[in-house]
């Protein structure tokens, strides 16, 4: 299917889970078309990077729930630190352990699952709403209740996959990408190439078979779509389009330049700017 067609089956205020980690191996192909659609009120589940920043720039959303939002080489998302200082968006801040383990219950269909991390931080007073169990056997500890993270949707990026949607990475971390999609009522997976099914068996271990297509509703091909994240081994993080981008973020002027040069047209119109973008750089135009 197309991004366009995703996009049409999504619905405002939906919750939507976004695969990859930090600025890694994001599909920010897809992110980019619900940045450019008319939907809103979104909550957003992600251990966040630039699809955060992007969204939250767009307006799109509502609520997010995360354990950091981050670029990676840029400690703190641009965009993600303006709307939190200008009480724009509503938080909910979970340690990492707490976000996987909320996909985890989700993904087995559990209301929670009971886990130590939280207990006597600031996680507890942040989230009034977290509660607590006690272990039912001879033990009796206090474990933090787990809420599970249900999804509406999830969107994940694989290096490859084939046309029935089974997905591939073959980068060094599989992040949390298949719990996001089992714990998803939905879930779309966009890739690098497409392939036969069989391809899918060579060039990397089966373990890195991560997603089958009994967890996909439908497969986007988009070629450099994890762009400016890294996708490895196909490309790395575009460090210096990331500076581009995190830098736009300090005016509204330089924003809607940002914006009116990378994200006013669709996906191809994208990749044509970046690439503009890339051969100035290399005559050393910028």
């Amino acid at each position: 299917m197309t991004s366009s067609e995703l996009v049409g089956r999504l619905r405002s205020g939906m919750t939507i889970g976004i695969g990859g980690w930090g600025s890694r191996r994001k599909p920010m192909a897809l992110v980019r078309a619900i940045a450019a659609s008319d939907l809103t009120d979104l909550t957003v589940v992600s251990y966040g990077g630039p699809d955060v920043g992007l969204l939250i720039a767009a307006g799109k959303v509502r609520k997010l729930v995360t354990g950091f939002v981050s670029l990676d080489s840029i400690p703190l998302e641009p965009h993600f630190r303006l709307a939190r200082q200008r009480a724009e968006i509503e938080l909910t801040e979970l340690d990492e352990g707490m976000l996987h383990w909320g996909l985890l219950a989700a993904a087995h269909r559990l209301p929670f699952l009971p886990m130590r991390a939280g207990l006597g931080s600031d996680v507890m007073r942040v989230n009034p709403g977290l509660r607590t169990v006690r272990s039912p056997y001879v033990d009796a500890e206090e474990f933090v209740a787990v809420p599970a993270l249900a999804l509406d949707v999830a969107l994940v990026h694989m290096n490859r996959a084939d046309a029935r949607g089974n997905g591939q990475f073959l980068g060094p971390d599989p992040y949390f990408d298949d719990l996001f999609c089992m714990a998803a009522e939905q879930a779309y997976m966009s890739c690098e190439q497409i392939v036969p099914t069989v391809e899918l068996l060579s060039g990397g271990p089966v373990q890195s078979l991560l997603i089958n297509r009994a967890m996909v509703t439908g497969v986007v091909h988009t070629p450099n779509g994890a762009h400016f994240t890294s996708c490895v081994p196909d490309y790395g993080r575009d460090e210096d389009f990331q500076v581009s981008y995190a830098a736009a973020a300090a005016s509204h002027q330089a924003w809607e330049e940002f914006r009116a040069e990378y994200l006013s047209g669709g996906e191809d119109e994208y990749q044509a700017a970046v690439a503009r973008f890339t051969s100035k750089l290399s005559k050393g135009e910028q």
